[in-house]
């Protein structure tokens, strides 16, 4: 064997090793959760979407809404926007009523957020089908500020930022869940728009008290487009930033 071979050989194989590398850490969709610490079925949703943050190929975001907590106990990370939000797209899939754990698989379907298996059967079905993150979305902190890109496609969008706590860990000492002590991840505290994305590449420079919305923790960026009536729709693109942890 020739020098000149192996070392194309091994420039080969380092290629495809890259290569491989930029697919496995490729995000194939969005899952958000709308759940509470005050619903009994809710815990094993809580631990899936555990699961779904350490398999790295989604972007996995926990929203709690505040209806549980006339059962006694306030959740500590509710919100009526939260609860909007769920609500909202209740309208878009044409339901007039909402539940929990319930998981919205790239703003296109819901599933029980509990049944990881589900989940991520439908996060792959949608990637085969076109239906998945088509668009190009990086997020990065460059010094104090977040720059955001996001490439080229087909439609209109908003540029959506979902802030979010990495991880707390809750005792819940009234209702349905009491004496348990349960690990929340990716808790959203703030969603917002930050701009407006036509098909055509752009890049956003954020400044950098926007980032004190996420407590210097974690953010996802969605691409998101919206219904006729305004409501979030099909996720179309994204990219998720932990603060502070080399991500």
């Amino acid at each position: 064997m020739s020098l000149r071979f192996l070392i194309s050989l091994l420039a080969g194989v380092a290629l495809a090793g890259s290569v491989q590398a930029q697919e496995l850490a490729k995000l194939k969709g969005v899952v958000e959760l709308f759940t509470s610490q005050g619903c009994a079925s809710c815990p094993p949703a809580d631990a899936a979407l555990a699961k779904l943050i350490s398999q790295g190929d989604v972007v996995a975001l926990a929203y709690h809404v505040d209806y549980w907590n006339y059962m006694g106990w306030d959740d500590t990370m509710s919100s009526k926007d939260n609860t909007a939000r769920q609500y909202a797209y209740a309208r878009t899939f044409g339901r007039s009523n909402v539940y929990t754990p319930q998981a919205i698989i790239n703003g296109r379907d819901h599933l029980n957020g509990a049944d990881l298996t589900a989940i991520n059967l439908k996060v792959d079905q949608f990637d085969h089908q076109g239906k998945g993150l088509s668009v190009p979305v990086h997020a990065a902190m460059k010094g104090d500020e977040l720059e955001i890109k996001i490439g080229a496609g087909d439609g209109k969008a908003n540029v959506v930022i979902a802030y979010f706590d990495r991880e707390q860990m809750v005792t819940v000492k009234k209702g349905e869940n009491t004496g348990r002590q349960i690990a929340y991840m990716h808790s959203v505290s703030d969603v917002e728009t930050v701009g407006m994305w036509d098909g055509k590449p752009m890049s956003l420079v954020l400044p950098a008290n926007v980032m004190e919305k996420a407590d210097r923790q974690g953010l996802a960026v969605l691409l998101q487009t919206s219904s006729p009536a305004g409501d979030p729709a099909a996720i179309v693109g994204a990219a998720v930033l932990t603060i502070g942890s080399g991500n």
